[in-house]
């Protein structure tokens, strides 16, 4: 019962997926993109004080921003960010509280996560671009799509809700409870645990969960109180691209579908099988493949995937 509750929190709440089935091909040959990741030199950009790390990888006309989800890094996208940097001008950003960005003890705010990729982009010269955004991601892209609607080419949902998952405060509060407790860290590695699926290779999982469990108590909990904040959660329409690439999971219901068809006028909607919440370390070549489809089906990528 206990990991049931956890599952369904983490998929109400954090709009994860677990999907015990799948296998983990398409992760060969990627240790070479993985590695060249973990090589390219660390950037610092800044926000009202604080230090925000970022990578910068490609060069190109077109941008392409990667955000990581809740507890998580810019090392989730080990496998995107070096293949698409081939073509295009690539930055991966450590979301405030998260990886090498700092750490204060300060209120985590959505506005905050979308004004920290703005000051990554205006320390890079960059004018506008495309943000991917995985699990918290999608509702931090989608905040800087509001704060910035001239710098946003296009968004893109990689397992995340553009809906609200969840308006009553006593369930939020009975899904952050476990974080606020001293043993916090054995709710996360509950969590962690529920998202990966048979897909998942081993040596990701290990490394992706010690990410999550080495994040502080107050940058879970205040990232956490974030993502319920019913300011964010509106009905306004997203007036540019919008591709949403989604584990099969019965959480992403039809209903789901047609509230974002409605919402998102030029939507591009996939749903992948034999996945975790982890889609594109479960299946990288073909979440790189819808990706790459999409940006060049809009002349942003110089060539489609191979």
């Amino acid at each position: 019962m206990e990991r049931k509750t956890a599952r369904t929190g983490v998929l109400a709440f954090c709009a994860a997926a677990l999907v015990a089935a799948g296998c983990s091909s398409g992760t060969a040959g990627t240790k070479p993109v993985e590695e060249s990741l973990s090589q390219a030199p660390s950037r610092f950009a800044t926000l009202d004080g604080w230090r925000i790390h970022y990578k910068s990888l490609g060069s190109g006309r077109t941008t392409i921003v990667f955000l990581h989800g809740w507890t998580c890094d810019l090392e989730f996208w080990r496998f995107q960010v070096p293949f698409f940097a081939r073509h295009n001008r690539v930055l991966a950003i450590d979301l405030p509280g998260h990886g090498q960005s700092e750490r204060p003890d300060a209120p985590y705010t959505m506005d905050r996560f979308a004004k920290a990729v703005d000051a990554v982009l205006r320390h890079e010269g960059v004018d506008s671009a495309i943000l991917v955004g995985h699990s918290m991601g999608t509702p931090v892209a989608r905040q800087f799509y509001r704060l910035f609607p001239g710098k946003t080419l296009a968004l893109v949902s990689v397992d995340g809700s553009l809906r609200a998952v969840a308006t009553d405060p006593a369930q939020i509060e009975k899904f952050l409870a476990p974080y606020r407790a001293a043993d916090y860290k054995d709710a996360l590695a509950r969590m962690a645990d529920s998202m990966f699926s048979a897909a998942t290779p081993p040596e990701m999982r290990e490394r992706m969960r010690d990410t999550m469990l080495a994040t502080p108590q107050s940058v879970v909990v205040g990232a956490g109180e974030a993502m319920f904040d019913p300011s964010i959660w509106k009905d306004d329409p997203i007036k540019v691209p919008v591709l949403v690439v989604l584990a099969q999971n019965p959480f992403w219901s039809s209903d789901y579908e047609t509230y974002v068809r409605r919402i998102c006028p030029y939507l591009q909607y996939r749903v992948l099988e034999g996945t975790g919440h982890f889609l594109m370390v479960d299946r990288p070549q073909e979440f790189n493949q819808i990706l790459a489809d999409f940006l060049w089906a809009r002349g942003w990528t110089r060539r489609r995937a191979t």
